[in-house]
């Protein structure tokens, strides 16, 4: 009896683990002026990156502009938020959007420089924490959301946004 009670927890405990956004979604200011809101976006997938423009792994930004330019048509949102909080980004929003669009002719959409980590993290980000127990540990961790806000999964820098179990994820989302 105790066993099959402490499974059942168990499994409610994972079921909520992958709660949905709330129902308010969050807002994002937008690098571009005005708001991103992930409201705007339901029913669609979503995968949500931390970047940085001076980071070693800068380079992934061309695998996040691939990922949008192959699935966007079929519904995937790539969401990169520019973050300074490990001391690798440019002086302002305006240097970052050059600097992205000039070295990598990004056109997917991009957050202002937000935090990510610690006390003045994004709503979303401290969402992210009190529900899944991720924190960004670096630049261009990956979060994947499925159309209702829950989160399918979690990255680091190391796996490259056009990965097989990335790409797998998001074509499974995508009905491919």
């Amino acid at each position: 009896m105790t066993t099959i009670r402490t499974m059942l927890q168990g499994a409610l405990l994972g079921a909520a683990t992958f709660a949905a956004l709330p129902a308010a979604g969050f807002e994002f200011a937008s690098i571009d002026g005005g708001t991103l809101d992930t409201k705007d976006w339901q029913g669609q997938p979503v995968l949500v990156v931390n970047t940085a423009s001076r980071c070693g792994f800068t380079r992934q930004y061309e695998g996040l502009q691939a990922l949008h330019e192959r699935y966007g048509p079929r519904g995937l949102v790539v969401l990169a938020v520019p973050s300074d909080d490990f001391r690798q980004e440019l002086d302002d929003a305006a240097a970052v959007k050059d600097f992205c669009e000039t070295t990598f002719g990004l056109t997917l959409p991009m957050t202002d420089i937000t935090p990510v980590r610690g006390r003045d993290a994004h709503p979303f980000y401290r969402w992210l924490s009190d529900t899944q127990g991720f924190t960004p540990r670096w630049n261009f961790n990956k979060v994947l959301l499925d159309g209702s806000g829950a989160v399918v999964g979690t990255w680091g820098s190391m796996t490259r946004p056009q990965s097989p179990e990335l790409t797998g994820r998001i074509e499974a989302l995508l009905g491919s």
